[in-house]
């Protein structure tokens, strides 16, 4: 006899493909800027600086009197990109550390985690701002610099999560069926640590883009003339009062990006805790 799905977790799954949905327009539209842009982002019009929104420019221009319709679209490219491969790189490394670290045990685990501590005792946003300075700006140095201790969250989280699981009885029942340690890693830790950091790596998304926008609206970012979300508004802070669309289209893109991805790890919580719903 199937069991009816209750109503609680069908407003979840609705969220969940609500979300994910417009998680998609987000990168599509990002993806595909050749093509939805209507001007070149790089492009100046000097008779159209500072222009208004109207329906020409529909976001208006900035002071060089480019479409920022356009260099939002072709912005989302630059600053997705880095969001998702800094994730991916930090997460990705985190896990395996972690994963490997609570697996194994014994000196390896210490040496790990008290390297993992020593960099975890700087503040990892001061600390990308100094290596940045430091190395210089540009996207594979910003993507460098934010890699270096964000891992450590993950290594912390898939750690605990490996130590949690480990002794379980299915885990002793493999052990003595002959399965080798990779065996048992491959097929039933990672399996079962995966699910949870799922909610932490769409979160992360999200407060990545915080931190590149941070960067960029100090300077550290990617170099000009580069749309990015977060150089725009750097830009546009000098132009907060003549031009208030330079701040307010770059700053509600950068907020509903973070939103989504924040409210999308948020359902897959639900989903996976049922019983458990917060909304």
């Amino acid at each position: 006899m199937k069991r009816k799905m209750s109503s609680s977790m069908k407003k979840a799954w609705i969220r969940f493909a609500v979300l994910l949905i417009l998680a998609v327009l987000f990168l599509s539209f990002a993806l595909f800027a050749g093509v939805l842009a209507p001007f070149d982002p790089l492009e100046s019009h000097y008779t159209d600086m500072l222009k208004a929104p109207n329906s020409t420019y529909i976001f208006g221009t900035d002071q060089l009197g480019r479409d920022l319709f356009s260099r939002i679209l072709y912005g989302g490219k630059s600053s997705l990109l880095i969001a998702f491969t800094v994730t991916a790189i930090i997460s990705s490394v985190g896990i395996l550390v972690g994963t490997i670290a609570g697996f194994t045990g014994g000196i390896f685990d210490n040496l790990l985690m008290r390297f993992s501590d020593m960099l975890m005792a700087f503040p990892g946003y001061i600390f990308t701002i100094a290596l940045v300075s430091f190395i210089g700006v540009g996207l594979p140095n910003m993507i460098l610099a934010m890699s270096l201790t964000g891992w450590t969250y993950y290594a912390r989280i898939s750690r605990s999560l490996v130590l949690s699981v480990k002794n379980n009885v299915y885990i002793e029942q493999a052990r003595l069926g002959g399965a080798s340690n990779w065996k048992i890693l491959l097929h039933y830790i990672i399996p079962n640590v995966l699910p949870s950091l799922l909610v932490n790596i769409f979160q992360d998304i999200g407060g990545e883009l915080l931190t590149i926008s941070g960067l960029s609206l100090l300077g550290l970012g990617s170099p000009p003339p580069t749309p990015e979300w977060g150089f725009m508004l750097s830009e546009g802070k000098d132009y907060m009062y003549s031009a208030p669309w330079m701040l307010i289209f770059p700053g509600m893109v950068i907020l509903i990006s973070v939103v989504i991805f924040n409210l999308l790890g948020d359902c897959i919580q639900d989903l996976m805790n049922p019983k458990e719903n917060v909304w």
